[in-house]
This record gives structure tokens, sequence and C-alpha cells, in this order.
């Protein structure tokens, strides 16, 4: 348990003091105006406030791949502490951070068109491939899950009428102007999503576990690493507990957020 709560110490730490210097090395400049205000076009460009940039980018990042890699990665123990906290605070944060930066100077442009000004024409078409074939399995993915835990939970109605719904919620969320669906409804998802966190924490504190169901704590590395049904740590755990360690994919959501942003001090 003391490893668990140093690693959401070591979070928080490396949000109030790494990311500021992040912040530092970018140059964000509070009195740029930002694309939310210059090219508002009541579609994608338009202002909303803090709370829900944040909550609409949290959910972009801790949706079901966060959840189920780090279920899985738990197979190697306490070793994925280390992947997971170093991982958010030097890896998957600051490149979210940068790119939506950088969508927020550059007209609040796509991963795609950014790569194509910093790299040139022949990466920009391999990045929106790249981006085309990420997009179209995540979306499976996004849409099989739910709609399969949304079926056990209410086994009168099949998997095929929740996949069909959410299909359905995703075409409207596209097409419609950001702040009618995602701006509303996003948030309110971002919010439930911490509170399931901060009670599954508070559980974890307060429940006591021992024995199997024990939190291991790092110090158990130095015991042996722990391989299940012999699978080695290289390269499998960075595999599973991609997702807000070093996944770059959360970037293709980031311009979304900097086409909303106020202004440039709300990007870190």
């Amino acid at each position: 348990m003391i490893s668990f709560i140093l690693s959401i110490v070591a979070l928080i730490l490396g949000y109030a003091f790494y990311s500021k210097f992040v912040e530092k090395v970018f140059g964000i400049e509070p009195d740029r105006m930002p694309p939310s205000i210059e090219y508002y076009d009541g579609v994608d460009y338009v202002e909303v406030s803090t709370p829900k940039a944040f909550l609409i980018q949290f959910l972009n990042i801790a949706g079901t791949g966060p959840i189920f890699g780090a279920i899985a990665g738990a197979l190697w123990g306490p070793a994925a502490f280390l992947w997971i906290v170093f991982g958010c605070i030097f890896g998957g944060a600051v490149h979210d951070f940068l790119i939506g930066m950088l969508s927020l100077r550059d007209k609040g442009s796509s991963i795609g068109e950014l790569v194509g000004q910093n790299l040139g024409v022949v990466m920009q078409q391999i990045m929106r491939v790249f981006s085309i074939v990420l997009l179209l399995l995540v979306g499976v993915v996004f849409i099989k899950s739910p709609a399969d835990i949304l079926h056990n939970l209410i086994p009168g109605v099949s998997a095929m009428t929740f996949t069909i719904v959410i299909i359905a919620y995703y075409i409207l969320a596209t097409i419609l102007p950001l702040d009618k669906i995602i701006a509303k409804i996003y948030p309110i998802f971002g919010f439930a999503l911490l509170f399931m966190a901060i009670g599954i924490g508070g559980m974890l504190i307060y429940g006591q576990f021992t024995g199997a169901f024990a939190i291991p704590e790092i110090t158990e590395i130095f015991k042996g690493n722990p391989h299940p049904k012999g699978t080695s740590m290289f390269p499998y755990l960075f595999i599973s507990i991609a997702c807000g360690a070093v996944s770059g994919f959360h970037a293709t959501q980031s311009p979304m957020v900097a086409r909303c942003i106020k202004n440039e001090t709300e990007g870190r």
C-alpha cells in the first residue's frame, strides 16, 4: 500500500513541478489569441470552460484501453507502478501537452497536418494512414467493449442494440457542434470516471487487503521479476500499459481541446 500511495504522490508532484518546467521550455504566451476566439465558428472552434476542457481531455485519455491495460499490466507485479508513474510524467503527459500546444499555435491543426508541416509531405501521408488504421482499431474496441459491458449490466438488451446506439452517438458527436454533445456529455462521464477512481482508491486504502489480495510493494522487484506464464516483461508489460505512459495516440485528440481553451495558460 505504501507503493500505491507514493505513486499517487509522485503523479501529483509531477504535475505540480515537472509540468511547469515543460511549460516553461515550451514558452507559453498568455497574451496570444487562441483559435477558439480567432477562428470561432460555433462548430469545432468553440470556447469551453477550463473544467470542461480538462474533463474532455481526461476522458479522451482515460478510456477503455488505460483501464484494461493497467489491469493486464498488473500481472507483472510492482514493476507496473514504475512504468505507469514515470511513463505518465515524462512520456504520455508531456507528449499530449506538446501536441496540443503545437496545435493551438497552428490554428488548431490536427496531428497529421502538424507532422506534415514539421517533417514533410511523406511523413504527413504516413501519419494520416497510421492514424486512420489506429482509429479504426481503437474505434472497434471502444464500441465493442462498452456494448459488452452494458449488455452484462442489462442482459435484456442485446449487445448489438448497444453497439448501434454507441455508433449513432459517435456519429452525432462528430457532426454536431462541439458544445452540443461533447462539451455536455464528456464532462459528465469524465466526472463519473474520477468519482470511480477515487472510490476504488479509497477502497484500496481502507480495505486492509492482505495475502494474495494485497497490493505488492515496489521493493518486491528486488526479490525476483515475476513473469506470468513464462511471459517476459520485455516488451509485453510496456505494450499492455501503453495508454497514458508512452502512447502517442491520445495526441490525435489534443487538437480538439486546443480549439476550445480560452488561453495558453490552460494547456498545462
